[in-house]
């Protein structure tokens, strides 16, 4: 009898959030898991290698295969064009895994999920952002993405940070007394994540604190109570990705360029765009009015399955 002998691939998908990992034969996805945040820029070394390395582990533990057997690993990591960073994303897979590894952008993983080889304008809006697009002949262009102290427009962090910027703005402009702005629905979602009882101990805290990504749930639960700074912040962090999707739609599919698309494919992917309904419709409402030859895909992409594809495309 002929042993057949069944070849095996993981996808990872590693976010300033958490770490997805998905494994699969030749056609199927067996299982997935996820951990820990793995954005090496944001939590370092260590944390990083610990939520990759127990993504992994997870995800073959469910399907009772080895890591040592895997064929081939593609990685999604943001900041992925960084040698340093490129290096020690394959150090960490190469101590738990055998086989060949790849690292990428996160926008490649993402793209790869939304439209395969095709062409297309992804926008991802995660704990950072980017917009990134490829059109019919192969070219790319990418807008933002520059790291989350100078860019990240939409993202998460932008979310949190512009949420406390705005509400003291608010407190300046209108010079409302404390205890108004600290009965507000953003103040007391806010306050339940980092334990602050006036303006000063909220801007001290921000002061303090690079992790605003943390505050994205307290702002949509803000703007679900009807909170108008929320929802402000909301808006404008739909217009944000709206323009850096305009760059790039400009950059690759302008109508003077010969061979621009009738069409073009749109998707949107990262936990912004998953749970904020308002980034959603407002910055669908900015492509339509702006850009009518987009056709903006509806379901929001994995991009751990892009790189699971992307892992069994190089055999």
């Amino acid at each position: 009898m002929v042993k057949i002998t069944v070849a095996y691939y993981l996808g990872i998908d590693g976010g300033g959030s958490k770490t997805t990992c998905a494994i699969g034969d030749e056609f199927t996805t067996l299982a997935s898991a996820t951990s820990g945040p793995s954005n090496i820029t944001r939590v370092g070394e260590a944390p990083a290698r610990e939520s990759i390395q127990n993504a992994i582990r997870e995800a073959c533990a469910a399907i009772e295969v080895p890591p040592q057997t895997i064929k081939r690993t593609c990685i999604g990591a943001a900041g992925a064009a960084r040698e340093g960073v490129a290096a020690a994303v394959r150090r960490f897979t190469a101590e738990i895994t055998s086989g060949e590894i790849e690292v990428v952008g996160d926008m490649a993983i993402a793209m790869e999920a939304a439209f395969g080889t095709g062409p297309g304008v992804i926008v991802i809006a995660g704990t950072g952002s980017i917009a990134y697009g490829r059109e019919a002949l192969g070219a790319t262009a990418r807008a933002g993405g520059w790291g989350f102290a100078i860019s990240d427009e939409g993202s998460a962090h932008w979310i949190g940070r512009q949420a406390i910027a705005m509400l003291l703005r608010a407190a300046d402009e209108t010079s409302a007394i404390q205890t108004s702005l600290l009965a507000t629905p953003l103040f007391r979602e806010l306050q339940a994540v980092w334990t602050v009882n006036s303006l000063d101990q909220l801007a001290r805290a921000a002061n303090a604190n690079t992790d605003f990504a943390a505050l994205f749930p307290a702002v949509l639960a803000a703007s679900d109570g009807g909170d108008d700074v929320a929802l402000g912040v909301l808006e404008k962090a739909a217009a944000e990705l709206a323009q850096l999707a305009a760059i790039v739609i400009r950059s690759l599919f302008s109508k003077e360029k010969s061979l621009a698309a009738p069409e073009i494919p749109m998707a949107m992917a990262g936990g912004v765009f998953r749970h904020a309904q308002e980034v959603r419709e407002r910055f669908s409402q900015h492509i339509r009015r702006g850009y009518p030859r987009v056709v903006l895909h509806g379901e929001i992409v994995e991009p751990v399955f892009g790189a699971l594809q992307l892992a069994r495309r190089s055999k």
